[in-house]
C-alpha cells in the first residue's frame, strides 16, 4: 500500500455511486489520503446511496447529485479528474430478473454513457470498474480464475459482462484507460439494510439484530467467499494507481465458509437469532450458482492484494457498527 499512499494525496478522484456502501466506504480512505474527491449518486430510492455514509466526512467531499444515464452531465463532470471508480450499478440479482430493462439501462447505456464522457472530454483519466463474480454464473470447477467461462445465470450478470467489455474495449481501441475487479459477496458498514434484494449477509445481519428468524434456503451448504469492505478499498486503491494492470480484470476473494456456518458464526457473536432450513424459492433456484470461490492469485500477482479481514472479525465489526447507526439504515 506504500505506493497507494504516495500517490492519492492532491489527485482527483471522482466516485460514480459514491454515496453508496462500497463508495462511501472509498470516499472515507481517499479524504484521508488527502484527494480531491467528488461524489457522483443518483440516490436512486432502494439502490443504497445514503446520505448518512458520510455524514462525518460531508464538509471534506464534493457531492453531485447526478445518474451517469445523463451524457450532458457525464460529460462535464468527468473533466479534470485523474481518476474515476465507477461504482455506480444496479446489484440486484433478482431485481434484473423482474425489470430487465432498468437493468440494461443501469449497467450497459449507462456505463457506455460515461465511458463516451472520457473519450470526448479526459481521453487520459484512468477507470476502475467493480464488477461481479455474477459474470461466471454456476462454477464449472473452483476455486474460480479469470480464465473461467462467463455464462451468467440472470440478467444482471449478463449486463454487467456487457459493462466490463465496454471498459476493455474502450481501453484497447481508445486508451482510456480501465481496469475491472470482479466483486465477490462485499460485506461491512454502511451496506443497505432496507431490504434483502442486494445480497443475503447483510439481511441475515439485520435479522440476527432484530433477534428474527432466519430462513437458509435448501441445506445451507452451499459456499461464497467473503470480502471486506475495507479490503475491496484496498484493492480499488491499488489498481487505481497502476498503469500495468490496464486492460485487465481480476477477481477479488475472501474467507470461504457454507451459508449456515455464516449464520451459525452471526448468531454466535450477536448473542441473538436463530435460523431454520426451507425449501428454496423457484425465482430464487432459477438463478441461483451453486458453491463459489474465488482464486485472486493474478490480482496479488499485479499489485500485492490479499484480504487481510478474517470472517469472524469483518461481522463483528458489521454488528458494532449496525448496532449503533441502525436509524440510519433501517
Amino acid at each position: 500500500m506504500d505506493r497507494a499512499l504516495a500517490y492519492y494525496p492532491g489527485k482527483r478522484v471522482a466516485i460514480t455511486g459514491g454515496l453508496g456502501f462500497i463508495g462511501s466506504n472509498l470516499a472515507r480512505r481517499l479524504v484521508a489520503l488527502g484527494s480531491d474527491v467528488l461524489l457522483i449518486d443518483s440516490m436512486v430510492p432502494d439502490y443504497g446511496g445514503n446520505l448518512a455514509n458520510v455524514d462525518d466526512i460531508r464538509d471534506r467531499v464534493r457531492i453531485n447529485f447526478a445518474d451517469i444515464r445523463d451524457v450532458y452531465a457525464m460529460s462535464y463532470l468527468v473533466q479534470g479528474q485523474d481518476i474515476i471508480f465507477n461504482l455506480a450499478g444496479q446489484v440486484s440479482h433478482i431485481d434484473s430478473m423482474r425489470d430487465p430493462y432498468t437493468d440494461l439501462e443501469i449497467n450497459c447505456r449507462a456505463q457506455l454513457s460515461l465511458l463516451e464522457a472520457c473519450r470526448y472530454h479526459n481521453p487520459t483519466v484512468k477507470i476502475v470498474y467493480a464488477s461481479t463474480r455474477q459474470v461466471y454464473g454456476r462454477p464449472l470447477r473452483t476455486p474460480v480464475d479469470e480464465t473461467h467461462v462467463a455464462r451468467p445465470t440472470d440478467v444482471n450478470g449478463i449486463n454487467k459482462l456487457a459493462g466490463e467489455s465496454y471498459h476493455i474495449v474502450y481501453n484497447n481501441a481508445y486508451g482510456v484507460r480501465s481496469t475491472v475487479l470482479r466483486l465477490t459477496n462485499t460485506y461491512g458498514p454502511r451496506q443497505l439494510m432496507k431490504h434483502n434484494r442486494q445480497g443475503f449477509l447483510p439481511w441475515f445481519v439485520r435479522q440476527v439484530l432484530d433477534d428474527q428468524e432466519i430462513q437458509i434456503y435448501g441445506d445451507g451448504q452451499q459456499r461464497r467467499d467473503f470480502t471486506y469492505v475495507d479490503d475491496v478499498v484496498d484493492a480499488f486503491l491499488l489498481v487505481g494507481c497502476t498503469s500495468h494492470t490496464d486492460g485487465e480484470i481480476y477477481n477479488l476473494g475472501g474467507d470461504s465458509a457454507s451459508l449456515l456456518e455464516v449464520v451459525k458464526l452471526l448468531i454466535e457473536l450477536a448473542g441473538r437469532g436463530r435460523y431454520r432450513l426451507v425449501p428454496w424459492p423457484a425465482e430464487k433456484r432459477a438463478i441461483d450458482i451453486g458453491s463459489y470461490e474465488a482464486d485472486y492469485r493474478k490480482l496479488t500477482a499485479a499489485v500485492g492484494w490479499y484480504p487481510r479481514t478474517s470472517l469472524a472479525d469483518g461481522l463483528r465489526e458489521m454488528i458494532r457498527y449496525y448496532e449503533q447507526r441502525r436509524q440510519y439504515y433501517w
